[in-house]
């Protein structure tokens, strides 16, 4: 008897015949004779719905009511869900986060599992139910409900195979698999039957939305097998593993991004543990910075340059000038109509050339490149934010209109 954990996003339980649909998938899980987790995310728009609530009543609410709010959504979508199964006459019971005991740190709205009781799935598993479980949300030591953040729910899937030492995770999407770059702006980019945890992971912290970028954290660091399949068709989806067959391509796909803002400092003195300052600062406030660069100005001063979230472009700011007289730089300039688009792939690591490739395709196309970020596996370019669909649409063509 195998253990799998499936999870099923927004758009999978949005309405009551996709419910019943999903319901069918899990029963037929069952009745194959295995144990079944299910992790469920909020209905469709709920959690937006939830947002704009909120905003009627508070513009301003502050995290923790915001999280007790949120958490609802998924509540919703295992009872009804269970309802849906209890149709079918299989055995299932609905628990919320704190039901399950998923202990979480304390940081409300971005929120990180620290661990997992098991006895209560246990218990409910050796008595052959199915286990419906809230995603998206865990309990901090006050016993206050948290939330993971936007995808959150992947998280709480892996996390719980990853415990659970389960035999398979299958993430249930809209979309069939991972394809090489977004088909809604790309119509002929192909779906992958494999990829690398490395891959993923550079795709989703990219901006690649088929999974949770700390989701595929976990899957790589307990080695969980991992799946991204149709909530739709029954069909072959992408597995995620660590090594891969060799691809006739050097990368994997192409990711874009426009969730981010771009801060500069300008006319900061050029003096050892000034970036330390900086960056200590907005970590201590919980402001995650990606692309970083740092020029040499005029007068013995430099200046850093830095992408961060678009909500958290505001605190920065804020965060900063409160600062200013300690740090000592002239001004801030802010930009939040930029995006980035990135290739991913191993091939990188061993082909002269790749970034070449890219940055000739962008040329072709007639697009400036305002800053370019590179690891391993990856080149990162930030572009206008008007310029990141067709960037993503020519480096696309000139790496795969040949395969």
């Amino acid at each position: 008897m195998s253990l799998i954990v499936q999870k099923f996003g927004g758009s999978s339980v949005k309405n009551a015949e996709r419910i019943l649909h999903v319901a069918e998938t899990i029963a037929k899980t069952y009745w194959a004779g295995n144990n079944v987790i299910v992790v469920l995310s909020a209905q469709g728009d709920t959690t937006d719905e939830l947002i704009d609530k909120a905003e009627e009543i508070n513009p301003h609410p502050s995290k923790r009511e915001m999280d007790m709010l949120l958490s609802t959504g998924e509540q919703i979508s295992v009872a009804l869900c269970a309802m849906a199964l209890e149709t079918l006459h299989i055995p299932c019971v609905s628990l919320a986060a704190w039901q399950v005991g998923i202990q979480s740190t304390s940081v409300h709205s971005a929120a990180r599992i620290k661990r997992i009781d098991s006895e209560r799935i246990r218990s409910e598993l050796d008595q052959r139910r199915v286990v419906l479980v809230t995603g998206f949300q865990g309990v901090d030591r006050n016993g206050d409900v948290t939330t993971l953040g936007r995808g959150g729910s992947d998280t709480s899937a892996v996390a719980l195979a990853a415990v659970f030492h389960a035999d398979l995770c299958q993430i249930f999407t809209d979309v069939d698999g991972v394809y090489t770059t977004d088909p809604r702006i790309v119509p002929n980019a192909r779906k992958l039957d494999e990829i690398t945890y490395d891959e993923m992971l550079e795709l989703a912290s990219q901006g690649a939305q088929v999974l949770h970028n700390r989701s595929v954290e976990l899957a790589k660091k307990f080695h969980v097998n991992l799946e991204v399949v149709s909530s739709l068709e029954d069909k072959p989806g992408t597995k995620v593993k660590e090594v891969t067959k060799v691809e006739k391509t050097n990368i994997a796909g192409v990711a874009k991004d426009t969730s981010i803002a771009r801060v500069a400092l300008v006319g900061l003195q050029h003096n050892p543990g000034v970036a330390f300052q900086v960056f200590d600062l907005l970590s201590r406030n919980n402001i995650n910075v990606d692309v970083i660069l740092q020029s040499i100005g005029r007068d013995e001063t430099k200046d850093i340059t830095f992408t961060v979230h678009k909500k958290d472009m505001e605190e920065a700011e804020r965060i900063l000038n409160d600062h200013k007289s300690a740090l000592k730089f002239d001004h801030i300039e802010m930009d939040d109509k930029i995006g980035k688009v990135s290739i991913v792939g191993m091939g990188l690591m061993s082909n002269c050339g790749v970034a070449a490739k890219m940055f000739e395709a962008l040329y072709e196309a007639g697009i400036n490149i305002q800053m370019i970020n590179t690891s391993e596996i990856r080149v990162s370019v930030l572009l206008d934010e008007s310029d990141v669909n067709k960037a993503v649409k020519a480096i696309h063509d000139k790496f795969f209109d040949d395969i």
